[in-house]
């Protein structure tokens, strides 16, 4: 029996739980090699926002928006205005703004120095990549301190801009978040605790002293002999610090929601906040701290979900807010007892789907929508266009002058692309479940509506669409792939399901594969289904359609999520793990020849000619080339430098992995091998919850919960919140109720 979630349950999971803390989730490393016969070629790397600062003699924000900076000009708080954008090698989790320069934590790409002198166009002047994950940076003298995750406190020297060097680090327990510095100390949180390093001598720092405070450390700021904590669950934490061998709390706040982030203007505070329970809103805090031991609120400003406020900046009588789902947010305070918005900026999402046609990609960016991608030059993608749906989207398919786009719980949205500088919807269909996939052939759209399965959508007129047939599968339909007379349904636990869809009205099941694991993904190419399926690549004969039988496989070392075929090869997304390339000429024994770790999480994949255009989440569009086997690839990558190794293991390759000796492959013009370039297929969202570190993972997916898990949230990732109060004796409860942070093992 199929576990049936209504819409707001979906949505809550997915825009709220999912979504935005996934910008948190993402690979802390990259791997010792993190390509092989695969280079970039270009990006258009703009997500969700997680960091911003605000320039008030200039009336600058610069805002982080998934992997770049929008420069905008807010002297009109009411209307911010995009000056320029500049894309980092990494994905941005903290800004420390200092004059002309803005000093971004990038992520695995450590700390980057962007000269904002001329805001129209900003440039890189130097970079230091550190050994961790850069998840926050503060400035003082000619110092730059990063907070790098499982790396610790590392002590850069910027009296050079253009060569900043690290002169001292700290080894810090846990993750390190978030940095400030005073005088001769760093105070450092690391989702546990606040720790006291002693910088007095920059290449020498010590820790002397710390204090665990009872929620989850996010973010903090410092106001004379008191350190404020940001505390997730726990609220506002006042930590005296005049002794800094010897730290105690004076006072607290304990807040509705899961405090994030952290400013301070005077005696007032400003927390942003995360929702702290379902369908709960984001919230702006305003807390008066004249009196250290008995902080009280003054005011707040409610965001209502689907919302996820991360990091506050506050100038002139506006706090800058960013929301994980929205963009920017622009909160009058003059008034501190009564905060009202009065202006926002709204940055991309996650990018999940993705087709081509002609010169424009088309990408499926979840709570955004529609994003229309100029690749007429593949090296500096620029957006045109943009549609926000009504859902979350997640698949996108062209035909003619319409997109069709999968949106979750608004079902299929019909968008005319005519004009790409300007979509607009021209009809749509809601439909039952939650639509994941969609592919469209002649006047009828074949959707993966999730829960009910296959449904079939006459188009012929757009804007009065209706349902002709429908087959509910036995699983949770997450993609489809239409070919001749059958539906191909990726159907998640059930596997491959095969519909007879001659007659749309009457669409029944003629046969299926059972895959070992959830099956995700699904395209066809001649005789054989390439299945996106657990940690890899199945290839099934579908040439007698009722009697389907695997022929061979290959295991990638992460999540297989979506499959597309170009002659000899598969390309395979793999979330952390990036691309993979398998070599499929031999069908019974698949090899890999080709693999790219993306700076975010790679979701959807198809080619054209010699390109790979690969849907990287939070990342959003990174374009690649396949140099071919036994091509020596080029060593220049876009905007990367320093780059940074770290030990594979085991060393040098999986056992697995066979080094070809046969001539070399290369692609042309036409494609990748000779065989032709089959049609672009489908892709469908997956989950995989990550529970605490002590327990063993659990599969689960929108809207499907395994046996173990019962509650609806499950497809909830490990965050800040206490999820314990509403369900204190649930399995699910338990393990999550305590984490602050995704653990060491976590994979999509």
């Amino acid at each position: 029996m199929k576990l049936r979630i209504n819409k707001r349950q979906r949505i809550l999971i997915l825009r709220i739980f999912f979504l935005p803390t996934l910008f948190y989730l993402l690979p802390t490393e990259v791997s010792a090699q993190d390509s092989l016969n695969v280079r970039s070629v270009g990006r258009w790397p703009y997500g969700p926002s997680y960091a911003v600062a605000v320039d008030s003699a200039r009336n600058l924000t610069v805002l982080g928006s998934g992997g770049g900076l929008y420069i905008l000009d807010t002297s009109d708080p009411t209307s911010p205005v995009k000056l320029s954008e500049f894309a980092t090698p990494g994905l941005v989790r903290d800004i420390a703004l200092l004059g002309e320069y803005v000093y971004v934590a990038d992520g695995g790409w450590g700390l980057r120095i962007i000269d904002i002198s001329d805001s129209s166009s900003p440039s890189e002047i130097g970079a230091n990549n550190t050994p961790g994950h850069a998840l926050g940076a503060t400035v003082s003298g000619n110092y730059a301190y990063v907070a790098d995750g499982r790396m610790g406190l590392r002590i850069i020297d910027i009296s050079n801009p253009s060569s900043p060097t690290e002169v001292g680090a700290q080894n810090i327990p846990g993750k390190t978040v978030g940095v400030a510095v005073s005088g001769n100390y760093a105070y450092v949180v690391n989702g546990m605790s606040l720790r006291i390093i002693d910088i007095s001598n920059p290449s020498s720092p010590t820790e002397v002293g710390f204090y665990d405070t009872p929620g989850s450390a996010q973010d903090l700021t410092l106001s004379g002999n008191y350190v404020l904590v940001a505390d997730g669950d726990s609220g506002l934490r006042i930590i005296d610090v005049s002794n800094p061998s010897s730290p105690m709390e004076v006072g607290s706040l304990d807040t509705p929601g899961s405090a994030r982030g952290i400013a301070l203007v005077g005696n007032i505070s400003y927390i942003a906040e995360g929702p702290g329970c379902p369908f709960c809103p984001s919230s702006l805090r305003i807390i008066d701290i004249s009196n250290p031991s008995s902080p009280t609120e003054v005011g707040f400003y409610d965001i209502p979900w689907p919302s996820f406020l991360n990091r506050v900046d506050v100038v002139g009588g506006f706090s800058f807010v960013t929301d994980g789902v929205r963009g920017l947010r622009i909160i009058n305070i003059f008034d501190p007892s009564s905060p009202f918005e009065v202006g926002d900026y709204e940055t991309p999402s996650y990018a999940w789907g993705i087709y081509l046609a002609g010169n424009f990609a088309y990408l499926a960016d979840g709570s955004t929508g529609l994003r229309i991608i100029d690749i007429t030059n593949p090296s500096s993608p620029t957006e045109t266009g943009d549609y926000n749906t009504p859902g979350t989207a997640w698949k996108v398919s062209i035909s003619g002058i319409h997109a069709y786009v999968a949106d979750g719980d608004s079902g299929l949205r019909i968008i005319d692309v005519s004009n790409p500088s300007s979509p607009f919807e021209v009809g749509y269909y809601d439909t039952p479940g939650y639509a994941l996939g969609i592919v469209v052939s002649g006047s009828l759209a074949y959707v993966a509506d999730g829960e009910t399965g296959l449904r079939i959508i006459d188009i012929s007129n757009p804007s009065s669409s209706f349902e002709v047939g429908n087959y509910d599968t036995p699983g949770y339909a997450r993609d489809v792939s239409v070919v001749a007379v059958y539906a191909y349904v990726a159907d998640g636990d059930s596997g491959l399901r095969i519909i007879d869809i001659t007659n749309p009205s009457s669409p029944t099941e003629v046969g299926f594969y059972d895959s070992p694991s959830d099956v995700l993904s699904v395209t066809i190419s001649g005789n054989y289904a390439y299945v996106a399926s657990g940690n890899g690549l199945r290839i099934v004969d579908v040439s007698n359609p009722p009697a389907p039988f695997e022929v061979g496989f290959y295991d990638i070392p992460g999540v297989a999520f979506e499959v597309a075929i170009s002659g000899l090869y598969a390309f395979l997304t793999g979330w952390t793990n990036g691309l993979r390339i398998i070599d499929i000429s031999n069908p019974v024994s698949p090899s890999e020849v080709g693999f790219y770790i993306t700076p975010g999480p790679a979701r959807g994949v198809t080619t054209s000619s010699n390109h790979v255009y690969v849907a990287n989440g939070a990342a959003g569009l990174i374009i690649l080339e396949f140099l071919g086997v036994g091509v020596e690839e080029e060593k220049v990558k876009l905007k990367i430098q320093n780059v940074k190794l770290l030990q594979n293991q085991p060393n040098p390759f999986r056992s697995r992995t066979t080094v070809p000796g046969s001539p070399a492959k290369v692609h042309g013009l036409s494609g990748f091998g000779t065989a032709p370039e089959p049609e672009k297929l489908t892709e469908a969202p997956w989950v995989k919850w990550p529970p605490a570190s002590r327990l063993s993972p659990m599969i689960v997916s929108p809207g499907l919960v395994s046996a173990s898990i019962t509650a609806p949230l499950a497809c909830a990732p490990e965050c800040g919140w206490t999820l314990a109060k509403l369900q204190p004796n649930s399995a699910l409860a338990r393990s999550i109720a305590s984490c602050s942070t995704s653990s060491d093992g976590w994979q999509p």
